[in-house]
């Protein structure tokens, strides 16, 4: 990759990291008001929403450990990918949590680009040979 290319990617993998930072705050700090303003009710008992927190700090670091020491964005792609499939999955069988459907399209958009990004700064060494 160039090194100009490569730094847009590595900025795109940090606003995405700091994006599910965002989430895991909420949801570890704060899980009654993440589950009400995601659409719910209420969450009892109140573990399970941080565990996903807690799971969102999981992602970031290996977010992070895959991009800066292989310089690869697979696990945040994959992660991306399912996190879509299973949030899409679950507003089609009948979560009606307004979040739910804006999460997974979210979600995929940011796989997409990331993985397209990681497509458009390898593209030109490629060309080159």
């Amino acid at each position: 990759m160039r090194p100009d290319r490569e730094r847009i990617v590595g900025i795109l993998v940090v606003l995405i990291a700091l994006h599910s930072v965002g989430v895991g705050v909420v949801l570890v700090f704060f899980p009654a008001f993440a589950v009400r303003f995601g659409g719910w009710g209420n969450a009892d008992p109140l573990f399970f929403p941080r565990q996903g927190g807690a799971f969102h700090f999981v992602l970031v670091a290996a977010y992070l450990i895959d991009w800066f020491r292989h310089r690869s964005v697979a696990i945040l792609v994959t992660a991306k990918g399912i996190a879509f499939t299973f949030l899409l999955g679950a507003f089609l069988a009948g979560e009606r949590a307004w979040s739910v459907p804006l999460s997974g399209v979210s979600d995929g958009a940011m796989g997409l680009v990331a993985w397209a990004a990681v497509r458009w700064a390898a593209a030109r060494e490629t060309a080159r040979g």
